[in-house]
């Protein structure tokens, strides 16, 4: 369990108040605020001697050094700080539409919270996920500032839900809920496979009340409602400068962009 200090500074790191209650509305603000704060990002995997870490250490990574991370860093970190302040959390599994196919089960982690009779999604680490809890046990259109999500069970695979966007597939998670080191094998697949979309491009993105900004390699992508901007940043010292500006990341070296960068794998828009 997270000492009280360090939940206080993930929670100063995203701008939350610490709830009166474990409750739905403290809940959807937690996951708001962790969505609009916390890149969602995969530095680490190209900057040398760093170690991607999903235990409580994930969370002196984002409170702390103000950084981000993939699904394995940032949805565990928020499941310790809730877990912290009197939520029923469970890790559950997913696997990722991709357009090859499905991708491999644990390649996706996300959160499932109760709340009394109540069951939400929380996911905070998947680039297009929503902003809000989603109820888990409706497969109603569920409105968000971010699209209409729907939870549909997937046929001929008892206990195993697609998550949609605007009617378009995202992912599947299981409701049989897993350990943090059931992660173990495919973390290390991220880590060292030539096919891993984390290995294949450098991305760092995060959301903003009115858009979203992202940096791929030395592309960065503003929208910010109607207004697009795309800018190639040719200088390094730009390239730190826009770490730091749009995403409150200090770097002291650049990240090595791999030679083989593709612009498909990890969606972050």
């Amino acid at each position: 369990m997270p000492s009280d200090t360090l939940v206080d500074a993930y929670l100063t790191r995203i701008g939350a108040t610490r709830p009166a209650r474990p409750d739905a509305e403290a809940l959807a603000h937690l996951q708001e605020r962790a969505v609009l704060s916390v890149p969602f990002e995969n530095l680490d995997y190209h900057l040398e001697g760093r170690e991607i870490v999903m235990d409580e250490r994930v969370l002196d990574k984002i409170a702390l050094q103000h950084r981000g991370g993939g699904c394995y860093e940032v949805n565990p970190a928020l499941g310790f700080v809730l877990t912290a302040l009197g939520y029923q959390v469970e890790i559950i599994p997913g696997r990722v539409h991709r357009p090859d196919g499905l991708g491999p089960l644990l390649g996706h982690l996300a959160l499932r919270v109760t709340i009394g009779e109540r069951v939400y999604l929380v996911d905070t680490g998947f680039g297009r996920n929503s902003r809000r809890p989603l109820d888990f046990t409706s497969r109603e259109v569920q409105q968000d500032p971010h699209g209409a999500y729907q939870l549909v069970d997937t046929e001929g695979r008892p206990g195993t839900v697609d998550v949609l966007l605007d009617g378009r597939p995202l992912y599947q998670v299981q409701d049989t809920p897993v350990r943090i080191e059931d992660y173990a094998p495919t973390l290390w697949w991220y880590r060292t496979s030539p096919d891993s979309s984390f290995l294949q491009g450098l991305f760092c993105s995060v959301r903003t009340e009115t858009g979203l900004v992202t940096l791929k390699g030395r592309h960065l992508n503003v929208v910010d409602g109607d207004s697009r901007t795309k800018t190639v940043l040719t200088d390094d010292a730009d390239l730190l400068a826009a770490y730091k500006t749009h995403f409150g990341i200090s770097l002291d070296v650049l990240p090595t962009e791999p030679t083989n960068a593709v612009t498909t794998g990890v969606r972050t828009d």
